[in-house]
This record gives C-alpha cells, structure tokens and sequence, in this order.
C-alpha cells in the first residue's frame, strides 16, 4: 500500500500503524514535497506530489495499490487517481482535507506566517496535545516529538517542514476536489471531533459521482484519525487490500 501523511507531517508517522496492527503489508510511506526529508524546492501543489508518486510507482511495481490518505494526503491521493487511476487499486482516505473554505484557509496560513516555530519542544508537545492530538496515545505524540521537531538556526524549534511550501499547500486545500471518473473502491472516514468538519455530506456525494460506491464510516475521535484510532483504521485498511 502506499500511505500518504497530512499537511506539515511525515511518511514516519505511519510506523507505529504498520508496525502494530500491519505486520506483512508492503507500505510505501514517503515524505511529501516540503516535508521531513524530501525535497523542499518548489513547485508546491497537489499536482506536483500526485506526479512524484506516480512516477514512484511506476518505477517501483507493476500492480495497483491501496492508497491510504489522511487529511490533506487524501487531496494528493485524488488527484492521483484522477490522472493515473491505472496505478490505485482502492482508496481509503482519513478525514480528508480537501476543497476547505479559503477563508479559513488564509487564517490558517496568517497564523503560520505569524508564528511558524516553538520556544522548545513543550510548547510544540503542548500545542499537538491540546488540539487536534488530544486522542492520540502519549507515545505516539513523543515519537512525533523526536522525529519531526528540530533545532532551527534562530535558536527556537520548529517542524522538520518548508514553511513556504506549507503556506501554498495551505491554499491548494481551498481547490476544487480532483474527482476521478474511474470506478475504484473508496472508503472515507469522518472523524466525528474535527470541528470545522472536514467531511460533509456534499463531498461525498461528489465523490459517488465519479468513483461509484463510497462507503462513508465515523470514527468517535479527532482529526488524527491513524493515530487515535489505528485498529479501527487497520481494519479498513485490511478489507481494502482483500477487495
């Protein structure tokens, strides 16, 4: 399977999922462009990683994979099917950030701009743990700590991300979905906390337009949803890779 993280995180993230609940499974779990440890030259689209990854896959296998996809991953993961729909055999999306208001958005990305680092690594702990990491298991939160937050030449600490590249993608969130007109199974979750809701009733709707059948399923947690809620997302993950 190939997992795709969300905006401002990593490919790392999925370790504990594979690790604990995945064993067996191939994953593919790289760092999108401007984040963690791949390239951070622009350009910085949705457009510009769904064409790095087909290019991965297509060098890397001769079959279609799962694409598992939280948050602004899953607006990477429809655009790769909707240009390379060859190369995804299912989609399973986490509450996917995807066609957001652009309001929110700039406020969003005026705050970054504003403040995009951290005194020390509690602040940055306690920031994740306050919000939308409420629900995650406290290890999980410090191998997040650990991997992702770094020393940055200003003497503060930030994530291991392009804040540029942050600030565009921020704005590619408020594009119109890439909706692809090829019938691939498709599993959305809808985490029942994140407030705005990502998920609405429309975008599924828009989704069954072009995919068929879309199975819609509420988790009772965050927006987190790999990490607070990694069995029940195991599991949906399994029955994707049997279909």
């Amino acid at each position: 399977m190939l997992a795709l993280h969300g905006l401002t995180g990593h490919g790392q993230r999925w370790q504990r999922l594979s690790d604990d609940h995945l064993p067996g499974i191939a994953i593919a779990a790289p760092d999108l462009i401007g984040h963690g440890r791949s390239p951070w030259a622009a350009p910085w689209t949705i457009d510009a990683n769904a064409a790095a990854l087909a290019a991965l896959l297509e060098a890397d296998t001769r079959d279609p994979v799962v694409v598992v996809a939280h948050s602004f991953g899953a607006a990477v993961a429809l655009q790769l099917a909707a240009a390379n729909p060859e190369l995804v055999a299912a989609l399973v999306l986490l509450d996917p950030a995807v066609g957001l208001d652009g309001t929110w958005m700039q406020q969003i990305a005026e705050a970054m701009f504003a403040d995009p680092d951290y005194t020390d690594a509690a602040e940055a702990r306690n920031e994740k743990s306050g919000g939308s990491w409420g629900d995650v298991d406290d290890a999980v939160l410090d191998a997040e700590i650990d991997e992702h937050l770094i020393a940055l030449p200003n003497g503060r600490v930030g994530w291991r991300i392009s804040i540029p590249a942050m600030l565009a993608y921020w704005s590619e969130l408020a594009r119109d979905p890439a909706v692809p007109r090829t019938p691939i199974p498709t599993t959305v979750v809808r985490a029942r906390h994140t407030h705005p809701r990502y998920v609405d009733d429309e975008f599924v709707e828009l989704l069954r337009a072009g995919l068929g059948a879309v199975e819609l399923v509420e988790f009772d947690c965050n927006h987190m949803v790999p990490h607070a809620k990694p069995a029940e997302t195991a599991a949906l993950i399994r029955a994707a890779l049997g279909s």
